[in-house]
């Protein structure tokens, strides 16, 4: 409220200010005439000032705003890979029975180009991935995504995550396989009924961290090379991948 009050006294002042200054014109040269024809133009050119303001600055503006925002987001995506993403793909290729169709298509190489993302993309569409809960190791699945839990938390935390619909809907799905798991005792000799559950929940996170895993590429092989080359060198998909740079 004080804000408010404070800014009704500014515009009254500044009102204030201006009729004087009019008032001290007319004392001093009693040109009315004058007075008018400049206000007039000044009035006149208001309108055009708001579509300056409002339309060209305020999209200039914004547009900086955007790209200030997704370079932080990219840095929390960047994050979220080396601190579990590419350890959890890992772990879900063995679930899945077609993995290897998706590690052939999934062979980025360092010459590529940004067309080449954008085509990779296209076709993991129609990829079909046969996930199924009884191949891979969900005990260790649920000791990692349990390890992950507060790391998890703090990026739901963040709120410029909520301009990016799709890995939030990521983590959500993370968390939410992390809770299922969670609540087993134990996962080795589970119901039907629950396997099929769990496997339904694995390959919806599989789908969007896969996505997500090729975008997040695909901007660093634009924006940052060095963590293009280490990023190809720790590839899940790639099975001949090393660290150690030959």
């Amino acid at each position: 409220m004080k804000n408010f009050h404070w800014k009704i006294w500014l515009s009254f002042g500044l009102i204030g200010l201006s009729a004087g200054l009019y008032l001290l014109h007319y004392y001093f040269f009693r040109d009315a005439r004058h007075i008018f024809l400049y206000l007039l133009g000044d009035i006149a050119f208001i309108p055009i000032d708001v579509l300056l303001v409002v339309l060209v600055l305020h999209q200039i503006i914004s547009n900086h705003e955007k790209q200030t925002m997704l370079k932080k987001l990219n840095m929390v995506f960047g994050a979220f890979f080396s601190e579990m993403g590419t350890e959890l793909l890992k772990e879900f290729i063995r679930f899945d029975s077609n993995a290897q169709e998706l590690k052939n298509k999934l062979l980025v190489k360092k010459d590529w180009t940004q067309k080449e993302f954008t085509v990779l993309k296209g076709k993991l569409k129609d990829y079909k991935m046969q996930v199924d809960a009884r191949k891979g190791d969900l005990a260790k699945l649920r000791t990692l995504l349990a390890a992950k839990r507060e790391f998890l938390l703090r990026l739901l935390e963040n709120p410029n995550l909520l301009e990016h619909n799709e890995f939030t809907g990521l983590l959500w799905a993370v968390f939410h396989l992390a809770e299922e798991l969670s609540f087993r005792g134990q996962v080795h000799s589970l119901p039907e009924a629950d396997y099929e559950h769990l496997s339904t929940d694995i390959k919806r996170v599989y789908i969007l961290l896969v996505g997500e895993w090729v975008a997040h590429l695909k901007h660093l092989h634009r924006d940052y090379p060095f963590l293009f080359s280490l990023a190809l060198r720790t590839n899940p998909f790639d099975s001949m991948a090393s660290v150690v740079i030959k």
